[in-house]
């Protein structure tokens, strides 16, 4: 097998369908540069692992010499995709959708080859259409099409409201894939549909459809939801080595070989292998390509020496340092003030946990007031470790 047929088989690696198969790889051997679509709700910018499963997909289509097109929905936030939602979605502005859009580019490019990739805002060309433009397009697809979606479905099934607004969703994003005739487009299983609409609507338009790929969402830390950030169940790209590392020791057994073929260019079987030899080296071995990947290879080898110095219930010998003014602090506001807890809230409900040590003694007084006159080892949890030290000049 040749190298381009290798990336397009690391292209198919894990997608649940493609629309189609064939059309797929005619196109990839056609010779052809293809214009390659992704599309991405600004309100939410923040990257984890959850959304390389793509971005790195549109890597390989970028090494074999293709265009990809980062389709910021802009304007179509201003709607809100009512993908998975049982109520109307709350608009933004567009002056909101942005400012969010901005901060796309800079962490894209962690995967993607900046000077290969372009942003597009779908305001650019959404924007300038006339009612008639509007009611053209509408024309194009049924209602009875619409409702085949589930969200649409399952919300007329119990009654709950539909807003005009929401039906036209599909149709919009699908005519992004018309606006840059788009000859594959990229995404998640969760949008399928829209994803279709967009094929469909190319052909009413007279162009080629394009071919489709999905790919699952990734499953969290916690075993049970999708990966993201607001449920802490997620594994962040621009995230230390350190932390990188022992959160990918955390991936549940069961879900080690889908992290592998959808985080990794390991294919199934290789990855089905691995797992099979031995469980912890198979997370140790995952852990450090995905450290190395986002870090480097240095980086991921002091983290892993770190991860298993831990392990052995050992201090590590590298940890952050921080510094307190004064000699005493009472223990709830330094783990606020280092970045353990996010309040003095949830820092009282660590320490009632049993979760907090000061030079390896397990804290138990809420209350504690800690004397600073020496250095010491603040551990939060199993492995976050920080040594506390007084401003010079305090120190006794």
């Amino acid at each position: 097998m040749d190298a381009d047929m290798e990336k397009i088989e690391l292209i198919k690696n894990g997608a649940v369908q493609i629309y189609s198969e064939q059309g797929l790889t005619e196109k990839l051997l056609s010779g052809k540069r293809l214009t390659i679509k992704l599309g991405a709700d600004p309100s939410r910018p923040d990257l984890h692992l959850g959304h390389s499963v793509v971005l790195r997909k549109l890597k390989l289509f970028q090494a074999l010499g293709h265009r990809i097109v980062f389709v910021i929905g802009d304007f179509t936030a201003m709607i809100g995709d009512p993908t998975g939602r049982s109520k109307t979605r709350p608009a933004l502005t567009l002056e909101e959708t942005r400012a969010s859009g901005e901060s796309y580019f800079k962490q894209v490019t962690k995967i993607l080859d900046p000077v290969k990739t372009e942003i597009a805002y779908n305001s650019e060309w959404l924007s300038k259409m006339n009612f008639a433009d509007v009611i053209s397009l509408c024309s194009k697809y049924t209602v009875a099409r619409i409702l085949e979606r589930n969200d649409f479905a399952n919300r007329l099934a119990q009654n709950l409201p539909i807003s005009m607004h929401e039906l036209l969703y599909p149709l919009v994003q699908g005519y992004d894939s018309v606006a840059i005739n788009a000859d594959v487009e990229v995404g998640g299983t969760d949008q399928t549909f829209n994803l279709l609409v967009g094929r469909d609507l190319q052909a009413a338009y007279g162009q080629a459809p394009q071919e489709v790929i999905t790919f699952p969402l990734l499953v969290g830390l916690d075993g049970k939801e999708k990966m993201s950030k607001s449920l802490e169940n997620y594994i962040g790209i621009d995230e230390p080595a350190d932390i990188m590392f022992e959160k990918a020791m955390k991936v549940p057994d069961n879900l080690l070989l889908d992290y592998y073929v959808l985080t990794t260019d390991t294919l199934k079987p290789d990855a089905e292998a691995i797992i099979r030899r031995e469980i912890r080296e198979a997370h140790l071995k995952y852990a450090f390509m995905i450290t190395e990947m986002y870090h480097g290879r240095q980086a991921a080898e002091n983290a892993r020496q770190r991860y298993l110095q831990v392990a052995g219930g050992a201090v590590p010998e590298r940890m952050p340092e921080f510094t307190v003014s004064g000699l005493e602090i009472m223990i709830c506001d330094l783990l606020k003030q280092v970045g353990f807890s996010a309040s003095k809230r949830e820092a009282c409900r660590s320490i009632a946990g049993r979760g907090v040590k000061i030079n390896g003694v397990t804290v138990e007084d809420l209350m504690l007031k800690v004397t600073v006159r020496e250095p010491f080892v603040l551990q939060f949890g199993k492995s976050r470790f920080i040594k506390v030290r007084a401003e010079k000049g305090d120190e006794e």
